[in-house]
């Protein structure tokens, strides 16, 4: 090993030659939004897809778990039963943290003591 606890043939120059500049970049990419939001709060595009993108996301989510639970332990039912309880209790109280969360020990009740 060489100096540094470097592999054979790396120099500290070298290692400070690719980790500085993939630092800088990293920060710079991370606060990219949020200097950009300045621009994007008037825009009409970003306030549409504010509006439409989390019904479309939460769509396509419980298609590709009800798609993927064909073969899984408690089959398409437990998780069409799950999914029906978490409707049932965002309709009651419209509360998305309850919805989740009712959902998911409904689902994990039928599968673990039910099926």
């Amino acid at each position: 090993m060489g100096e540094f606890g470097l592999p054979e043939g790396v120099t500290l120059a070298q290692v400070f030659g690719v980790l500085i500049p993939v630092a800088v970049l990293t920060v710079l990419l991370r606060q990219l939004p949020f200097s950009a939001l300045k621009l994007l709060r008037t825009s009409h595009l970003v306030g549409a897809l504010g509006t439409t993108m989390p019904i479309g996301v939460m769509t396509v989510l419980v298609i590709y778990t009800l798609v993927s639970q064909v073969e899984a332990p408690g089959g398409l039912l437990a998780s069409l039963l799950a999914v029906g309880v978490t409707v049932v209790l965002h309709w009651w109280r419209r509360s998305a943290g309850l919805s989740i969360v009712g959902g998911t020990l409904a689902y994990m009740l039928l599968v673990n003591v039910v099926f």
